[in-house]
């Protein structure tokens, strides 16, 4: 027996539809079960567009926060210049009115 519906079958719930709804009444329950498989698609369709709507804002957001996290990892590595190296005149410098008992003026780099 296949399992696919053929003509006879599809000839049989025709008449078995007419017999039961009445030729008037059949039109519009036609119409009405085309509506409603119209607004069913439609409904696939904004849950599908949702869906990757919000896919595509995760992935942004995942970028955005490595992007972030990059960001912070270059900043936060400590980077010492030739300008900012204390040295050894520079200490001696500082110490020097410690020593004498007068404050020290801080002196901006």
């Amino acid at each position: 027996m296949p399992s696919w519906i053929g003509p006879w079958e599809i000839a049989i719930v025709v008449v078995l539809a007419l017999l039961i709804f009445g030729p008037k009444k059949l039109p519009e329950l036609g119409s009405s079960l085309g509506r409603s498989i119209n607004g069913f698609k439609k409904g696939l369709k904004e849950t599908k567009d949702d869906v990757q709507s919000a896919i595509k804002e995760d992935v942004t957001a995942e970028s955005v926060a490595e992007t972030k996290a990059e960001a912070a990892a270059v900043t936060s590595a400590p980077v010492t210049t030739s300008a900012e190296a204390p040295t050894a005149t520079t200490a001696a410098a500082a110490a020097a009115p410690a020593a004498t008992g007068t404050p020290a003026e801080s002196t901006a780099v």
